[in-house]
């Protein structure tokens, strides 16, 4: 077997997401809690334009989510009993594959997930338990995996490249003893990504407490092979204005497993530096691409939002870009990608 993971570009049979649960996450109030229901909602009505949508839901949460989201055929919006505590599925929910000498055969690479390496914050041990469950919902081959990784942690080509990050594979809160050699072997016999291009670190607010120590999905992606669109920051009184700046002259001297040097497009950031928390880490770069679209995330910029979604709409010639208000979710600890899984339709290619 030679499994490979397509490219977001390619064909989804759905997306996946978990609804949100009460919890430290979630929001201490009434107004916070609903501000995040909202927002998961919002980002599947969204998806369900132009795919099916499948939503894990806590048994405590089955009455709201049937409520907010319409969770009926006509909605294109299916929900799943299961328990939930963690509601990033992209990070806790299985990474789809296909093997191309079986067309008809789906697998899922099910991680080791450990709440981004233990943290003392995070309540994961329910949701480490998604990526075997989603495989049986699918009848997927499972691909059990020893390696602790997140969904948010890598992104492909389709054709061999895989991007990762040192600080997230080798976090030794994760993975005490890998080296770079092991985690490529791991990537290539799961993903079939014959060549791994590592960034040295994340941005600054996911490299903070509360963050995910660099996940790849906030900084960079592949939107065609040979292209890489990177997340820029051009404001100077920002830390990431320098990190930014570094990660593209890296990126500069790297190669894709086709052996081209990437065409690197970028992605600015929205104007606004800070929030009660600190220097933000707005990342329109954090959009899920689905059949014939793009959820892009919004910040309630004008200005900063329509350059984002002309920019996407470039780099995925054919698409339609739509943008939802993601504020809410990074709030919370991530944006738009982090909270949804695509499954590949079986057979088809980008």
């Amino acid at each position: 077997m030679a499994w490979r993971m397509p490219a977001e570009t390619a064909p989804h049979e759905r997306t996946w997401m978990a609804f949100p649960r009460e919890g430290e996450t979630l929001g201490e109030t009434a107004a916070e809690r609903e501000e995040g229901y909202a927002a998961w909602v919002a980002t599947a009505h969204a998806i369900a334009e132009f795919e099916p949508v499948t939503m894990l839901v806590d048994p405590s949460e089955i009455a709201r989510a049937r409520r907010m989201l319409g969770a009926t055929a006509a909605h294109g919006i299916e929900i799943v009993e299961v328990p939930v505590d963690e509601f990033w599925l992209r990070d806790s929910g299985p990474t789809f594959v296909v093997d191309d000498a079986r067309p008809g055969v789906l697998g899922a690479v099910t991680w080791i997930f450990n709440g981004w390496g233990d943290q003392d914050w995070a309540d994961w041990r329910l949701s480490a338990q998604h990526g075997a469950f989603i495989a049986e919902q699918v009848g997927a081959e499972r691909i059990s995996s020893l390696l602790v990784n997140e969904g948010g942690g890598i992104h492909v080509d389709g054709e061999g490249t895989v991007l990762l990050t040192d600080t997230v594979q080798l976090d030794p809160r994760r993975n005490r003893y890998a080296t770079r050699e092991r985690v490529e072997a791991e990537m290539a016999r799961t993903l079939g990504a014959t060549h791994a291009v590592w960034l040295p670190r994340g941005l600054t607010r996911d490299s903070e407490r509360f963050g995910t120590n660099g996940h790849v999905d906030i900084v960079a992606t592949i939107p065609t092979p040979g292209t890489l669109l990177l997340h820029t920051q051009v404001d100077p009184g920002h830390p990431d204005h320098a990190v930014t700046d570094g990660l593209r002259a890296h990126l500069e001297r790297q190669t894709d497993a086709a052996g081209r040097s990437f065409d690197i497009v970028e992605l600015p950031a929205p104007a606004t530096l800070r929030d009660d928390e600190g220097f933000v880490d707005w990342s329109y770069v954090n959009h899920l691409v689905v059949n014939d679209g793009v959820i892009a995330c919004g910040f309630g910029e004008e200005t900063a939002d329509a350059r984002a979604r002309e920019i996407l709409e470039s780099v995925y010639p054919g698409r339609r870009v739509v943008t939802v208000d993601a504020r809410p979710i990074f709030a919370r600890g991530g944006g738009v990608h982090c909270i949804t899984q695509q499954q590949p339709t079986v057979g088809a290619r980008a």
